[in-house]
């Protein structure tokens, strides 16, 4: 992946800061809080159907992105049919709010349902007002 400050890097080295550095702690620092920024940009945009449909997707067996996507279309789940990368984002963020997680295997990524993830699903099944719920938990992801 490409770095995307490394024009500003290069004008930096020619300027007045080049004798400047950021430490790697404060790298990080920065780095997580445009993460949380787009965190909370982004969570409020899925709706629930469409996270409860991936929760499924992943409830017995761990799936790469692509086999989501594909068993998302086989559901009629058209919400990433233009934009598979937006299922990334959205796989993303629900591993950060530790509601699945993943592993690499051949150089695939893998999700699976972790306790949490397998709570909200098992908790939505039994109460169809559980949308509330799931609401909570996408406005709980904002913050």
């Amino acid at each position: 992946m490409n770095d995307p400050f490394s024009n500003l890097k290069n004008s930096m080295k020619k300027s007045i800061f080049k004798d400047f550095s950021f430490s790697n702690e404060r790298k990080s620092a920065v780095k997580e809080v445009i993460r949380m920024n787009q965190s909370q940009q982004q969570f409020h945009s899925w709706e629930i159907k469409t996270i409860i449909a991936i929760l499924e997707c992943i409830q017995y067996e761990s799936k790469d992105g692509y086999n989501i996507s594909i068993q998302l279309f086989q559901k009629n789940e058209l919400t990433f049919q233009e934009n598979e990368g937006q299922l990334y984002i959205l796989l993303h963020l629900l591993e950060n709010k530790e509601i699945l997680t993943s592993n690499w295997l051949n150089k695939k990524k893998y999700y699976s349902l972790n306790s949490k993830g397998k709570k909200y699903l098992a908790t939505y099944k039994q109460d169809s007002k559980q949308d509330l719920s799931l609401k909570h938990l996408i406005e709980e992801a904002s913050l």
